[in-house]
């Protein structure tokens, strides 16, 4: 029997590829570096950080009123959301894990749609970061009594560099482009400011983020017609739950760095997802403050943000049928001029199917305030929906045009306007003067008119979950001490726990 001749030695080493190391890709260790050694010395970003906080945890306090959030956030073994030393989830009893703490967290704060925001080339809520960072810093200072603990600007500056991180990659960024949610970033900001908090160092945080790029992705599919879903307010608890887990396996596990988890050839996320381009960065060349300073509030309507000026629009317009003597079922038409970006996310018609389809409606946004003179979370439940047939006739008497300057003005970093207008012909063949709105009350450039409205926004979501009681009262007082910022972060949060 002839024997068969195993390949040369040569042949064979000319397929093997060398498996040098390589350094870490540069922007990890951009953002660790960032993270560890960059002082916030903003005064504007902490006041702002401070008014973001507050309305973050009234957002989470306002959702809690809903069963769904509820089912959700509640942990499958009742054992494990009464854990000694655990964190605590404002406005509820449960004491949890950082990681289950941080997905409830995080979801009670994205479920209403209420939070801040961030728009550019990637769209965003930079606050959802907090459900990590709250968690990890009450469930650190309750696990080590006798360490000192973290107070309120820790808070603060955690939050600050999370916004920058998450904000910077946006600017120039599309991940929805390539039909991946912007959750990543969340993933990602949170990554990088929880490792620094429970203790790893620079390069342990490389580490850290390495994983969070490489972690599974969210498609953006359910943020859009036909499968909008509900899981768009929780997918952001999600992320930053996933995120606080992968800084603690690099703690406690020591798991190793993917170095090249950006650049590498062929199994690199530039090359998988990206085309083999690399993130962009012409906007801003570096991390300080300027996401947190700039950041948009939800203070008018828990709205998909695009349509925030679309609604400021149509409660104007429902003022002016009113002193006409008119109403909305003399409404002929309505033209929506708009931005490229809110034609692409809310421009939507046909049935709507659930809360999270409404929500990102221009036209169902715009359709009950001119009905109602309002534009609250219960408008979009079945109860107001289905059992209201003109909020659907109205819809289908609008249309979407897109704006080329109201886009130009989205994206200029001077501007960032998030301009509407809303032109209505009635019946008889009136038209009314166009409504433009290109700024929403919650822009910077609004904050004076803003500020006391979203406080007013924050004092009514305490009152609304713990009512006139004393423990609402101790709430606003610490909140607006001005000695808040060094408050301990497990004080300030005990204020919350649902007795």
């Amino acid at each position: 029997m002839s024997r068969r001749l195993l390949p040369s030695v040569r042949y064979m080493s000319s397929s093997i590829k060398m498996n040098d190391r390589p350094t870490p890709d540069a922007l990890l260790t951009k953002i660790a570096s960032y993270v560890h050694n960059t002082s916030i010395d903003s005064k504007l970003a902490f006041d702002t950080a401070r008014y973001c906080l507050l309305d973050t945890l009234g957002c989470g306090l306002a959702s809690l009123k809903y069963q769904q959030v509820q089912d959700i956030i509640k942990p499958i073994v009742p054992q494990l959301g009464q854990i000694t030393n655990g964190c605590n989830v404002p406005g509820t009893n449960y004491t949890m894990d950082p990681i289950n703490g941080a997905f409830a967290i995080g979801t009670t704060i994205r479920w209403l749609d209420f939070n801040d925001c961030w728009l550019a080339s990637e769209w965003g809520h930079p606050s959802d970061n907090l459900g990590g960072i709250l968690a990890v810093i009450d469930f650190i200072n309750r696990s080590s009594p006798t360490a000192k603990p973290f107070v309120i600007k820790d808070v603060l500056e955690a939050m600050i560099k999370a916004h920058e991180i998450q904000g910077i990659m946006a600017l120039d960024n599309s991940f929805n482009q390539v039909g991946l949610d912007h959750v990543i970033l969340v993933k990602l900001a949170t990554t990088a400011v929880v490792s620094k908090l429970i203790g790893l160092n620079e390069e342990q945080t490389v580490t850290a983020l390495s994983h969070a790029f490489v972690d599974g992705h969210s498609l953006r599919t359910y943020r859009h017609s036909p499968n909008t879903n509900s899981r768009k307010s929780w997918a952001a608890g999600d992320a930053t739950s996933r995120a606080v887990r992968l800084a603690y396996l690099v703690k406690n596990a020591g798991i190793g760095c993917i170095p090249s988890v950006l650049t590498t050839p062929r199994w690199g996320l530039y090359d998988t997802l990206f085309k083999g381009q690399p993130f962009k960065f012409n906007q801003r060349q570096e991390f300080k403050s300027y996401v947190m300073e700039n950041v948009l509030f939800k203070i008018s309507f828990p709205a998909e943000f695009h349509a925030q000026t679309a609604a400021e629009a149509a409660m104007m317009a429902n003022k002016r049928l009113i002193a006409l003597g008119k109403s909305a079922n003399d409404i002929k038409s309505i033209r929506i001029r708009t931005q490229d970006a809110a034609m692409n996310i809310i421009d939507k018609s046909g049935p709507l199917y659930n809360y999270a389809d409404r929500d990102h409606c221009i036209q169902y946004m715009i359709a009950v305030p001119l009905i109602h003179g309002r534009l609250t979370a219960d408008d979009y439940t079945d109860e107001v929906a289905i059992k209201n047939n003109d909020i659907d006739n109205l819809r289908s008497k609008m249309f979407c045009v897109r704006d080329d300057q109201f886009t130009k003005d989205y994206y200029d970093p001077q501007k960032r306007s998030i301009a509407n207008a809303l032109l209505i012909e009635l019946n008889d063949g009136t038209m009314l003067d166009e409504i433009i709105v290109e700024y929403p009350i919650g822009h910077k450039f609004r904050r004076d008119e803003g500020i006391p409205l979203l406080m007013s926004k924050f004092e009514n979501h305490i009152k609304e979950r713990f009512g006139d009681s004393k423990q609402a009262q101790r709430i606003l007082q610490f909140s607006t001490d001005d000695d808040f910022e060094n408050l301990p972060v497990h004080k300030y949060i005990d204020e919350y726990v649902m007795k």
